[in-house]
């Protein structure tokens, strides 16, 4: 199913080497400028037509009722329910450990400038319902903004026909866990809209309020919405899908690596899979686990799709410091690393989401039980973006404040610069107060 490529003894740029899948969200703009207008004007009624259109299903109400939660709580499977609650306990001390102190600065004399960190007012969290249901998506969104201090969260999920009309219960069962109690039944780039600008029923009154920051994965549809009303809110990321490269050398065991591959093929078709070894050896045997392995997974034709495609390979470089070079090039969602020296190796990764050290850190640790945050940034992203974290959630704001002789001190020099810039009434505003 993977593709294989010799690089050994050839001079190459690691960009040039770099398995991708076109992905062009612009193609689906026309599909979803339409939906985000019906819900900005008609609100409520036009979530509860997309959901009949696209979900096949018109929840009896928008927002879930507590009832309908509690329920959900009180039939979760105990086994899940204790590792939603083992999840959340991690993710809470990690993301704690996240929050940035405030300072206190006095650049001179009778001057203070204090930096802050202030939670924005009102985040809509978005939880996919497609090809699998994602409590611990639920997790990961709420307990960074929880631990950031926002005051109002909203999640959206699709409605399921199998459930009355309201998202996957274990999905509230999670929001229940975590003291969510806004939960709306809404999916896609419907729901993104919602959020974006609110939504009222029919007689004017106010249903779900707008909010100031979108989180959560989704489709394509979902990341176009989320581009289109980036500016009227703000966003997280344009998720992709999504990708893990793995960095091994001769030694690393290849039953694990084919395991983890194939784990991160089964949630897409275009999902990546990649691994980079100065083995060949390796890189033949890794290719006989996936074939073995993948027949008896559940979703072998996923599986197969996404391994087969432009996206996923196993390239065979000359050196690690090679395998270096391209794994900082390609910017995994995931990167995995099993060498001899996986720690000296991770210090000199410089993009990556998430990097897992070892034969016993695979990915799906880190999506289900380590602690850290499965909300990642793809498609290369990694280069200038972070996964979701508690400053996601936080603003920086300064306050300050000077007194007439910290004034005194400076006013000479910001006189001097306003007349430098040609806004002579700045100079006249500091001049003003001494004479």
């Amino acid at each position: 199913m993977l593709t294989l490529t010799d690089l050994r003894g050839r001079r190459v740029q690691a960009r040039s080497v770099l398995p991708r899948a076109a992905v062009d969200i612009s193609t689906t703009v026309e599909a979803v400028t339409p939906i985000l207008e019906q819900v900005r004007t008609t609100g409520v009624p036009a979530l509860l037509q997309l959901a009949e259109r696209f979900d096949g299903v018109r929840p009896a109400a928008l927002r879930v009722p507590q009832e309908v939660m509690d329920q959900a709580l009180d039939q979760l499977d105990p086994q899940v329910r204790t590792a939603l609650e083992t999840l959340i306990s991690r993710a809470r001390e990690v993301h704690t450990a996240q929050l940035p102190a405030a300072s206190v600065v006095s650049p001179g004399p009778d001057a203070r400038v204090t930096n802050r960190w202030v939670p924005v007012d009102r985040v809509g969290l978005y939880v996919p319902g497609g090809q699998a249901v994602y409590p611990s998506s639920v997790v990961m969104n709420a307990v960074p903004a929880q631990v950031a201090g926002v005051g109002s969260l909203a999640i959206a999920s699709p409605p399921q026909r199998d459930f009355g009309g309201w998202p996957h219960p274990t999905i509230l069962a999670a929001a229940r866990l975590l003291g969510v109690d806004e939960v709306l039944a809404a999916g896609g780039a419907q729901a993104i809209g919602m959020f974006a600008y609110g939504a009222r029923e029919e007689t004017g009154e106010l249903t779900v309020e707008p909010v100031s920051l979108i989180t959560g994965p989704g489709n394509i549809y979902v990341a176009t919405a989320k581009r289109a009303v980036q500016g009227t809110v703000g966003i997280d990321s344009e998720a992709g899908p999504t990708e893990i490269m793995v960095l091994a050398d001769e030694a690393a065991p290849a039953h694990l690596i084919a395991a983890d591959l194939i784990s991160q093929a089964e949630h897409d078709v275009l999902a990546a899979a990649v691994l980079v070894t100065d083995s060949m050896d390796l890189a033949q045997r890794v290719l006989a686990h996936v074939e073995e392995q993948a027949a008896a997974t559940e979703h072998l034709d996923r599986v197969k799709q996404a391994l087969s495609g432009a996206q996923s390979a196993v390239l065979v470089v000359d050196t690690m410091d090679q395998a270096v070079e391209i794994a900082n090039a390609y910017g995994a969602e995931h990167l995995e690393i099993m060498t001899d020296d996986d720690a000296g190796l991770a210090e000199r990764i410089t993009n990556a989401g998430a990097v897992f050290l070892g034969p016993y850190t695979p990915v799906s640790l880190g999506d289900y039980a380590a602690g850290s945050n499965h909300v990642l940034p793809t498609g290369g992203a990694a280069a200038y973006s972070s996964g979701l974290n508690v400053t996601s959630f936080l603003r920086s704001q300064q306050v300050v404040h000077y007194g007439k002789d910290g004034l005194a001190q400076v006013s000479d020099h910001v006189r001097a610069l306003a007349s430098a810039e040609g806004l002579p009434a700045h100079g006249q505003a500091v001049a003003a107060r001494f004479a």
